[in-house]
C-alpha cells in the first residue's frame, strides 16, 4: 500500500471518529438541555402557602414571624406599614385607645410606626403565634415578664434613634416618632441569638373554590367609648376587600397614602380588667366567647376559641376558615361602658 493511500484511510478514519464525537457531543448537549428544561419546570410548578395569609409563593417561608406594637392615638395616624402586615390584632391600651400588634411574614415592610410600648397581653399573644416580639419601652414588671417568658423581643428603647433598628422622626413629637427599620431586623434578632427560622403552623383557610357562607353585610361599627374611638368597616365590592376607617377617617398607609385593605375582620368578645391606677388592662385571650366573621361582604355569627395560641372562629364546634389574604382582630369588651351600642352590624341589630 502507497503512502498516499495509506494517508487518506487515515485522515478518513479520523473524520469517521470526529463525525461520532461531533453527533454524541450534541445529543449530550441536547439531552442534557431536556434535563434542565424538565428541572426549570418542576421547580416552577412546586408552590408553598405563607401561614397566615394562605397565599401562594414559589419560596418556601422558613422564617421566623415578627410582631410589632404600632401607635393608635390620632396624633400618629396615619401609620406606616399596616398594609404589609398578613395580621393586625386591635386592642385597648389605656383608656379609650387602642392600640396594634402588627404580624409580618409575608411581606416586609421598609419601616412600620409610630412603635409604643409594651402591654402583657399584647406580648403573650406575640408569643402565641411564635413571633419576634417588637416594641418601644415598658413598665419594669412587663419587662420582666417577658424575659422569665422567654419571648424573643428587641426594646425599641435600647435602639432609640440609633438610625440603623430605630429611627426618631422629625415630622412628630414623642412618643409618636419612634419607627422600626425593618431590614435591620432579623440581624439584630440573631445577634440576641435568637433562632429567626421558623416552621409556622398554617391558620385554617378556604380552598379556591370554597364559597363563603354567612348573611349579606357589608358593613360594620365599633365603638370602644362615647364620642372616641370608633372604627367603621365597609366593603368594597371593586376591591373585594374591606375598607376601614378610624373615628371617620379612612385608614392609609402614610408612605403610599393608599387605603387598608382587609379580607377578614374578626371581632370577638373577651372580658377586660383594669388592673392598676395607670389604668393599665388584663385582657382574657384564653377562654373564647362570642365574635363575628366578616368575610366578602357577609357575616356570620361565630364562637371564638384559643386554639394552640391561635385565635380562631368556630361555628358548630367546627373551625370557620379564613379567606386568603390579610385578618383584622378587632378585640371588644364583654362588658362595655354603658350608653354605648359597642357592635353595630345593621342586619343583626335592626
Amino acid at each position: 500500500m502507497n503512502k498516499k493511500v495509506i494517508i487518506t484511510v487515515v485522515l478518513l478514519v479520523i473524520a469517521i471518529f470526529g463525525a461520532i464525537g461531533v453527533f454524541v457531543f450534541f445529543l449530550d448537549d441536547q439531552d442534557q438541555s431536556q434535563i434542565l428544561s424538565k428541572k426549570s419546570k418542576d421547580e416552577a410548578s412546586t408552590t408553598y402557602t405563607f401561614p397566615f395569609t394562605g397565599l401562594e409563593t414559589t419560596e418556601e417561608p422558613t422564617h421566623r414571624a415578627v410582631a410589632v406594637m404600632i401607635n393608635n392615638h390620632p396624633q400618629a395616624r396615619p401609620q406606616s406599614g399596616l398594609e404589609e402586615a398578613d395580621i393586625v390584632f386591635e386592642l385597648l391600651a389605656e383608656g379609650n385607645i387602642t392600640r396594634f400588634l402588627a404580624l409580618y411574614h409575608s411581606m416586609e415592610p421598609e419601616r412600620v410606626g409610630p412603635v409604643r410600648s409594651a402591654r402583657e397581653y399584647y406580648a403573650d399573644l406575640a408569643n402565641q403565634y411564635d413571633a419576634l416580639y417588637i416594641y418601644h419601652g415598658a413598665a419594669d414588671f412587663v419587662d420582666e415578664l417577658i424575659v422569665n417568658r422567654g419571648i424573643p423581643f428587641l426594646n425599641g428603647s435600647q435602639y432609640d434613634n440609633d438610625k440603623q433598628l430605630f429611627i426618631r422622626e422629625t415630622f412628630r413629637i414623642a412618643p409618636h416618632n419612634s419607627y422600626l427599620l425593618f431590614n435591620e431586623v432579623y440581624r439584630r434578632a440573631e445577634m440576641k441569638q435568637y433562632d429567626m427560622e421558623y416552621d409556622h403552623e398554617p391558620l385554617p383557610f378556604l380552598e379556591e373554590d370554597d364559597e363563603v357562607t354567612g348573611i349579606e353585610a357589608p358593613y360594620a361599627k365599633i365603638q370602644y367609648y362615647p364620642q372616641s374611638s370608633t372604627v367603621e368597616y365597609e366593603y368594597d365590592e371593586t376591591r373585594e376587600a374591606y375598607i376601614r376607617t378610624s373615628d371617620g377617617t379612612v385608614t392609609t398607609d402614610l408612605g403610599t397614602e393608599a387605603p387598608i385593605e382587609i379580607d377578614n375582620v374578626f371581632i370577638i368578645e373577651a372580658t377586660h380588667e383594669v388592673i392598676d391606677a395607670e389604668g393599665r388592662r388584663a385582657i382574657d385571650l384564653q377562654s373564647g366567647g362570642f365574635g363575628y366573621l366578616l368575610q366578602r361582604g357577609k357575616v356570620q355569627k361565630v364562637q371564638w376559641e384559643n386554639v394552640n395560641g391561635y385565635l380562631l372562629a368556630k361555628k358548630n364546634e367546627e373551625i370557620v376558615p379564613f379567606v386568603p389574604g390579610k385578618t383584622w382582630v378587632n378585640v371588644i369588651q364583654t362588658s362595655p361602658p354603658k350608653n354605648v351600642e359597642q357592635l353595630y352590624i345593621p342586619e343583626y341589630n335592626e
